[in-house]
C-alpha cells in the first residue's frame, strides 16, 4: 500500500493481504485535524495506517466562528485518493457532535456550519427553560446541559434567513456523507447528542421539539450504525481513482461512540475515558439513567452501538493543555523554566518536567466554563488558582502538572459518580484516544481512581469506525467479538494504582479541596 504512513500496526509481521483480509477507509474528523485511515481486518488481524492527514482550522467571519467545511471535504477527497491503492471494501465517516449544515430545497449548502465554540448560544438555555424546564427536558432526553447542544444552536438561529430557507439539516458527518453519495440520512449515535431524542425509545422526542418550536422535519430519516449509506458518486470515483461500486457504510458517526465501540474490554464491569480535546468519562449501559440526581451531576445519556447507552460526563480534557501549547508557541520566553526558551516546549520534555513537579500543588475545576473558549489558557489557569488561594503555576511544567492533576481528579469524580448513579461496579478503567499516549495522565488517573487503568488504543475512534464497517460485512457478529479482536491485536499498557496510603490520602484530600 504505497503512500500510507504507519500509524498503528497491531500485527507487524502478518505480511501480505489475502482473501481473508478486507480494507476499510475510516474518515475520522477531530477538532484540530482530520485523517483518512485505512484498516485491514482479518480473523486475527487489525491493522491501521494513515493515508492522509489534513488540518481543521476554524474561520471567524463577520463575528461568527465557522468550520471550514469545504476545506475538510477537500482533505477527505485527497485522503481517499491516497487510499485508492488499497482494495477498499467500504468507507465510513465519524466526527464531532452537535454541529450541523443546512441545505436548501436544491440540496445546496446554506453557509458554513457554525462552530460549537461560537458564543451565539449564550443565554439561550435559560430562555428555553422558561418554556420547558431543565428538569423536564432531562427527564425526556437524558442529555446533559451544554451551551452548545444542537437544541440551543437551533433556538439561537430561530427566524434567521438561513434557517428559514432550510429544507434539510445534516450533522457534520452526515453532510459529508451526503456529498460523497448524494443520499440523505441522520445517524443515530450523533442524533442522540442533539438533545432532541428520547434515548429510551431511540426516536425523536416530538414533545420537546413541539414545545420549543423545533421542526423535526429538517432531519432526514434515522440510520443505524452498519446501515448502507449509499455508493460513491461517479464524480467522486473520478476524483479519487477508486473503483466502482464503492459503498459508504453508516458507522457510529459520533467519534465518541466509535471510540467506545473500540474499548478493548474483556469484562462487563468497566469504565471508559475517551481522551482528546475532551475527556468523556463514563459507563456503557443497557438503559438510560434520567434521575434528578443524574441531571444535577451533569451526566448525559447518548446512544451507542447495539442499543447501548453511553452514560458519561463531558470534561474539558486535553483542550486545556492544547491551548497552553498554542499560547506558549507565541511566547519567546516559554521554552524553558528559566525563561530563556524560544517558544512552546517540546511536549515529551514538558511531560518529563511536569512529572517532577510536586503532586496536587495546584488544582482547577476542569469543567469550569471559563476554560471553554480559545485564548490565553495559562493566564486563565493562573487566575483560577489565585482566586482559590492556591500557588500560581509559574512555569510551563507547573501549569502542565496542574492540568494533568486536575484532569485525573475530574476523571475520578466522573467514574465515582457514574457507578453510584447507575449502581454499577467498576473493576477497571479503559483510557482510549490520544490521552492513552500520555503515560503521566494515565498513571495519575489510576492513582486518583484507585483502579487499574488499561491505556489504548490511541486511535480508538478510527478503529471503531473500521470495526463497524467490518461487522456490516459479516466479519464479526457483535461488539463482544469486536472487542475480543481489539484485545488480541492492539498494544495496551496497564497502569496499577499507587499502593502508598499517603498518596491515596492525598487524592482524597484533593477531592475535598476542589469543589465539584
Amino acid at each position: 500500500m504505497p503512500n500510507l504512513n504507519p500509524s498503528t500496526r497491531a500485527n507487524p509481521g502478518t505480511g501480505t493481504t489475502s482473501r481473508s483480509h478486507h480494507h476499510f477507509a475510516a474518515i475520522d474528523l477531530g477538532a484540530s485535524s482530520g485523517r483518512v485511515m485505512v484498516g485491514r481486518v482479518g480473523p486475527d488481524t487489525l491493522d491501521l495506517q494513515e493515508a492522509h492527514r489534513f488540518p481543521n482550522r476554524p474561520v471567524r467571519t463577520a463575528g461568527t466562528l465557522h468550520w471550514d467545511i469545504l476545506s475538510l471535504y477537500a482533505g477527505i477527497i485527497d485522503g481517499l485518493r491516497a487510499a485508492a491503492s488499497a482494495p477498499l471494501t467500504s468507507i465510513g465517516i465519524d466526527g464531532w457532535a452537535v454541529d450541523y449544515g443546512l441545505l436548501d430545497a436544491d440540496g445546496n449548502l446554506l453557509g458554513n456550519p457554525v462552530h460549537y465554540r461560537d458564543p451565539r448560544t449564550e443565554g439561550i438555555a435559560a430562555k428555553a427553560w422558561t418554556t420547558l424546564p431543565a428538569t423536564e427536558l432531562y427527564a425526556t432526553t437524558g442529555v446533559q446541559y451544554a451551551p452548545f447542544n444542537t437544541l440551543y444552536q437551533l433556538l439561537a438561529a430561530h427566524e434567521t434567513a438561513q434557517l428559514s430557507a432550510a429544507k434539510h439539516l445534516l450533522l457534520v458527518p452526515d453532510l459529508l456523507t451526503y456529498w460523497l453519495t448524494g443520499e440523505l440520512g441522520t445517524e443515530l449515535t450523533n442524533a442522540s447528542t442533539t438533545q432532541l431524542m428520547d434515548p429510551g425509545t431511540g426516536g425523536w422526542s416530538r414533545e420537546v421539539a413541539s414545545r420549543l418550536g423545533i421542526d423535526l422535519g429538517l432531519f432526514p430519516p434515522l440510520r443505524q450504525p452498519g446501515d448502507p449509506a449509499g455508493l460513491l458518486l461517479p464524480q467522486i470515483l473520478d476524483d479519487t481513482g477508486l473503483s466502482s461500486p464503492t459503498p459508504v457504510t453508516t458507522v457510529a458517526s459520533h467519534d465518541t461512540a466509535s471510540a467506545v465501540a473500540a474499548v478493548p474490554a474483556t469484562t462487563e464491569n468497566f469504565a471508559y475515558i475517551c481522551t482528546g480535546t475532551w475527556s468523556l468519562a463514563g459507563l456503557e449501559l443497557t438503559a438510560p439513567v434520567r434521575t434528578e440526581a443524574s441531571r444535577e451531576a451533569n451526566f448525559t445519556n447518548e446512544l451507542g452501538i447495539d442499543g447501548t447507552v453511553r452514560y458519561l460526563r463531558n470534561i474539558m480534557g486535553l483542550w486545556l493543555l492544547q491551548e497552553c501549547l498554542r499560547t506558549w508557541a507565541t511566547d519567546p520566553a516559554a521554552g524553558t523554566d528559566d525563561g530563556t526558551g524560544t517558544g512552546a516546549p517540546d511536549l515529551d520534555a514538558l511531560l518529563r518536567e511536569a512529572a517532577a513537579v510536586p503532586a496536587l500543588r495546584s488544582l482547577v475545576d476542569a469543567a469550569d466554563p471559563a476554560f471553554l473558549a480559545p485564548g490565553d489558557m495559562p493566564e486563565r489557569i493562573a487566575r483560577a488558582c489565585a482566586a482559590t488561594g492556591q500557588p500560581v503555576p509559574g512555569t510551563p511544567a507547573e501549569t502542565t502538572r496542574c492540568i494533568l492533576d486536575s484532569l485525573a481528579l475530574a476523571h475520578r469524580r466522573a467514574i465515582e459518580d457514574a457507578r453510584r448513579l447507575a449502581d454499577r461496579a467498576v473493576d477497571v478503567v479503559h483510557i482510549v484516544g490520544g490521552g492513552a499516549r500520555n503515560a503521566l495522565l494515565c498513571q495519575l488517573t489510576a492513582d486518583a481512581c484507585g483502579l487499574p487503568v488499561v491505556a489504548g488504543p490511541a486511535e480508538a475512534a478510527a478503529l471503531g469506525n473500521v470495526l463497524v464497517q467490518a461487522r456490516a460485512q459479516g466479519l464479526m457478529q457483535d461488539r463482544h467479538e469486536m472487542r475480543a479482536l481489539l484485545a488480541r491485536t492492539q498494544r495496551l499498557t496497564r497502569y496499577e494504582p499507587t499502593g502508598d496510603p499517603a498518596r491515596r490520602a492525598a487524592w482524597d484530600e484533593a477531592a475535598r479541596r476542589v469543589p465539584s
